[in-house]
Parts: C-alpha cells; sequence; structure tokens
C-alpha cells in the first residue's frame, strides 16, 4: 500500500517555506553542458551588501543542512546556498566528479546568475573541500573562507595508516550514504557529540527513501574522487583569509574550535557556529584578535 504522509517530505515543504520567508528565491540554471544547479538566492540582490556563499556537505539538500542559518545571515549579505552535483535539484550528465569540477559548476552558476565582485565562502564537510577548491580556483572571486569540519589536508593513505574511524574507502560510503536504519544510526552516532537515541525505524526510512536513495551510484563516486590518488603535496595554496588552520593557508588562517560537538557543528552548535561565521565575514581589520570564550574560538 502506498505511503500517505512522509515526514520528511513534510519537513522539506516546511525549510522551502522558510528560506522564501528569508527573502530566498529557488533558481535553477542550465550551464550549457549537462550541467544543471539549483540555487536558493536574494529575491533582490543587494549591491550594498556583500555576498555570501553557503556550501553543504554530503546528506540531504542544502536546505537540511543550511535551514537555521539563512534568516539571520541574509539580514547582512546577499545569501546563495546552493545544491551540489547530485544533491537537491543539481545535477550533470558529464562524467566528473572531482570537487574541482562541483567549485568550477558552482561559480559558473553564480555567473549566470548575474553575481559580481568577491564573495565569502563557508563549506561544511564535503562543501569544505569544494569551497577550499573554489578559493584555489577563483582567487579574485572568493575574499574569504570558512572551512568547516572538512579534512582537506587527507592523503589516500591516511585511512589505510588508521587515521579514521572506517577502514576503507567503502565502509564509509556504507555509512555516509545510508541504505538502512542501523546504518543511519550509525552515522548519527559517528556525527554528532551528543546524537538522539530511540528515533523509530519509520522515520529513519522515511529520510532514506526520501533523501538518499536518489543519485545513489553517482554520490558514491564523489567520495571515491574524493579519496582516490589524494595527496597533500598536490594541493594548492590559497592566500584568503580563512578560519581553521591548514598548512597550504599562507599564514592567513584561524583556528576555531568548538568544544563538545561532533561532526554536524551546523546542528549541534549552530548558535556558535553563527556567531562566528558572521564574526569572522565582518571583521573589518586585517589581522583580528583571537580569543577564546571557553566554548568556541571567535574573532574579536
Amino acid at each position: 500500500m502506498a505511503k500517505c504522509f512522509s515526514f520528511t517530505a513534510s519537513r522539506d515543504w516546511c525549510y522551502r517555506c522558510s528560506f522564501s520567508t528569508a527573502g530566498l528565491k529557488s533558481t535553477t540554471t542550465d550551464l550549457g553542458d549537462g550541467t544543471v544547479i539549483h540555487c536558493w538566492g536574494p529575491k533582490t540582490h543587494r549591491p550594498n551588501k556583500p555576498t555570501l556563499l553557503l556550501i553543504h556537505g554530503i546528506g540531504a539538500n542544502a536546505m537540511w543542512q543550511w535551514n537555521d542559518f539563512v534568516s539571520p545571515l541574509a539580514s547582512k549579505f546577499n545569501v546563495y546556498v546552493p545544491d551540489l552535483l547530485f544533491f537537491g535539484e543539481s545535477y550533470t550528465t558529464r562524467p566528473e566528479r572531482s570537487e574541482a569540477f562541483q567549485a568550477e559548476s558552482v561559480m559558473r552558476a553564480m555567473e549566470a546568475m548575474g553575481v559580481r565582485g568577491r564573495m565569502r565562502v563557508v563549506g561544511l564537510s564535503y562543501g569544505g573541500f569544494v569551497a577550499y577548491s573554489m578559493a584555489a580556483q577563483f582567487p579574485d572571486a572568493v575574499e574569504r573562507v570558512v572551512i568547516g569540519c572538512a579534512g582537506v589536508c587527507l592523503e589516500e593513505k591516511d585511512m589505510e595508516d588508521g587515521l579514521f574511524r572506517v577502514k576503507s574507502v567503502d565502509e564509509a560510503i556504507g555509512i555516509l550514504l545510508a541504505q538502512t536504519p542501523e546504518k543511519l544510526r550509525e552515522l548519527m552516532r559517528l556525527s554528532f557529540y551528543k546524537p538522539v537515541k530511540n528515533v523509530p525505524s519509520c522515520f529513519l526510512s522515511d529520510f532514506i527513501d526520501v533523501m538518499c536513495s536518489e543519485n545513489f551510484q553517482e554520490r558514491k563516486e564523489l567520495i571515491y574522487a574524493l579519496h582516490k590518488d589524494r595527496k597533500l603535496s598536490d594541493l594548492p595554496k590559497i592566500t584568503q583569509r580563512v578560519s581553521f588552520h591548514y598548512r597550504h593557508l599562507e599564514h592567513n588562517a584561524q583556528l576555531v574550535v568548538l568544544k563538545k560537538a561532533g561532526h554536524a557543528i551546523n546542528m549541534e552548535k549552530t548558535k556558535e557556529l553563527y556567531r562566528y561565521i558572521k564574526s569572522f565575514l565582518t571583521v573589518p581589520s586585517a589581522n583580528p584578535k583571537l580569543e577564546s570564550n571557553g566554548n568556541s574560538c571567535k574573532v574579536d
């Protein structure tokens, strides 16, 4: 018998309403080469506001990962929230699966929407890899970058050396692209400092049906491409001001640690992450002071 109600589809509809209420509209851009990018952007782009690009990680579509941030950030920025390829309504018929191609596609979509001038970019998890690639490929367009929970310095051998909780890419894929309630619970345990317990299997199965079933093979290929032949020596250096420290950032990086939080910092530490993003992206000085408030580090 057909399912008459989907909690996930209902929540997705609520997020659409929330984005619209925040002053954003849904736009689909055909790049003309078999690539289509869906993006939420301001109904009216205000030239007096800086442009902010929010890039999601692997999981549900962009709305689920950025819903709690768009309304407060839209008061200070022209906020753009794209679905990466094979998430939401974005897709490509081209064979490329690298984060570099994701970055190029997002940038082309921004240009097609008429976005001019330098932008600030925030990327979480897989989105952090894409954000880093955007900064490397388009230094004249990307002004500042926030990279959250993204090991852009990882190498292919790191997993073999035991630096991760999983022992192989296939094991990671089985969790990241969970297809059973048990695997989704495992993902929650690994992603949250305090994971929600006793979630009914029917809710988890519904989420998998709506959010995790489409483009499964293509998403696997994205993860394989992220890991295969990756070497730190191949990572390009970027010169923009960047939050979270890596060795390839030309001394312009700042490290922020949000305590008592897991990988899903956007959900567990929403208020702290928002305060930091706002402060880092709006502070005018070239070398802002970084100080700790006990729970996180912030730009002052």
